[in-house]
């Protein structure tokens, strides 16, 4: 199914379509079935089956009735209103779908209100500051500026923990855990896995992973730990430096997601202009999506058809959702652009992250972090801001250099993330499973500045 993915930008018939935004899901099911049953197009059959995994999907990501949700917001949040609770529903800031014709609340709104509303979040009735992770990244910012360069040795462990097995005792489990690749980071050692991993693929692997094929016996945990270098370098690119040749990689479209559609076309022209240095046009698409796409916790990325396009439309999205706008109107202005992914690893916080890469002669690739640069502008800190175009801190665990690759060995059955691989997927030999059915744990061991 993976080799499908391209046949999401395939419109759906309209009385599938009509059951699906009012969330009548088991009818949308239904009249897909009806259709699989008769001789329709390959590219329509691709798309209906691939709809049905989503619609399996999407229900589980909006638990929340309104009254939930609205519970929810008053146990936390000092005075909160019904009238608020409306308001973030009608300004799409608490994201929401209707299933059976009723307002379903998505599973990570609270988070994602606290996350992006200062005057909310100073309500909490237990306010807990993460002051000191800002801190350590304003002091990285300081000291690669001051030293041209910052290196970080660093030592940890991913694990991952499958729930409630039930009658798949004894059975064979499959397992893909992302491992850090080659790039900015170097002397990548692999120092166990538990149980023995079967294979891992290469240091260079686009989406490189530990795969582990076993038999499950109860609860069971699969870890890998390992150890890796990373080094960043401080960029300060000077536009009038910039060659007159520039090369044309990494400007093509990938279906279904980094796709020039008229709206992203009309968009980027709008937000390039007349201008024709690639320097300046990267970084007015970066002063774009930093100023004007509101930061926002996401349902499933396998639930969205078109990525970019639903953050331009909707002017909200996470870190990859604003990474692959960033991509997606970079390479519709003709310049190369692509993806990068893992782990934000710090002292006070371990967690999946996206940015991206921007090559401009003679500067080569560069970095750029809407989500990070996003949020430093939201707080006022305009040199954090203008550190994430062109520069990364190198407090990062990249596992994944491409967006929408296979992995090695390939995955049978549908991927929880078809398209970027953070946390690490699981499937039995008659299904996949779900992110819900196991847990992921992250521990840093070691960090030291070197």
């Amino acid at each position: 199914m993976f080799n499908d993915l391209k046949y999401l930008k395939v419109n759906l018939p309209e009385d599938i379509l009509k059951l699906k935004c009012s969330g009548n899901f088991e009818g949308a099911q239904k009249l897909i079935d009806l259709r699989l049953e008769k001789q329709i197009p390959v590219a329509m059959r691709k798309r209906l089956e691939i709809e049905k995994e989503i619609l399996t999907t999407i229900k589980g990501e909006y638990p929340y009735s309104f009254e939930q949700a609205l519970k929810i917001m008053q146990d936390n949040i000092k005075d909160f209103t019904e009238e608020e609770m409306e308001e973030l529903q009608e300004n799409s800031q608490a994201d929401w779908i209707l299933v059976d014709g009723k307002v379903k609340f998505n599973d990570s709104f609270y988070g994602s209100i606290v996350k992006t509303r200062p005057d909310i979040e100073a309500r909490l009735k237990n306010n807990v500051s993460n002051d000191d992770r800002g801190q350590f990244l304003n002091d990285n910012i300081k000291d690669t500026k001051e030293n041209g360069s910052a290196s970080y040795f660093i030592r940890m462990k991913t694990s991952v923990k499958i729930k409630n097995p039930g009658d798949k005792l004894g059975k064979i489990i499959k397992v893909h855990m992302p491992l850090p690749i080659e790039c900015q980071q170097s002397d990548i050692k692999i120092i166990s896995t538990t149980p023995e991993s079967k294979y891992m693929s290469s240091v260079d692997y686009p989406q490189r992973t530990a795969y582990f094929e076993t038999k499950l016996e109860g609860p069971q945990e699969f870890s890998v730990e390992y150890s890796f270098k990373s080094t960043l370098t401080y960029n300060n690119p000077d536009p009038l430096l910039v060659s007159e040749e520039q090369p044309k990689f990494f400007t093509e479209e990938q279906e279904p997601h980094i796709m020039f559609t008229p709206y992203i076309r009309e968009l980027a022209n709008e937000i390039v202009g007349d201008e024709t240095n690639p320097l300046i046009k990267a970084r007015k698409i970066y002063d774009y999506i930093t100023q004007n796409v509101r930061y926002s916790y996401m349902r499933a990325y396998s639930t969205i058809t078109n990525i970019p396009e639903y953050a331009a439309l909707n002017l909200k999205g996470d870190c990859g959702v604003q990474g692959l706008l960033f991509i997606t109107l970079l390479r519709c202005a003709g310049i190369p652009a692509r993806w990068q992914s893992g782990l934000a690893v710090t002292p006070q916080h371990i967690g999946p992250h996206d940015w991206t890469q921007f090559y401009v002669e003679p500067f080569g690739w560069l970095f750029a972090d809407p989500s990070f640069g996003g949020g430093a502008l939201r707080n006022g800190n305009t040199e954090k801001w203008n550190f994430y175009f062109g520069n990364l801190d190198p407090f990062r665990m990249v596992a994944n250099s491409e967006f929408q690759h296979e992995f090695d060995p390939p995955k049978k059955y549908w991927r929880h993330d078809p398209y970027d691989n953070q946390v690490g997927e699981c499937e039995y030999e008659d299904r996949g499973l779900r992110r819900e059915e196991f847990k992921v744990e992250y521990q840093l061991l070691e960090m030291k500045k070197l």
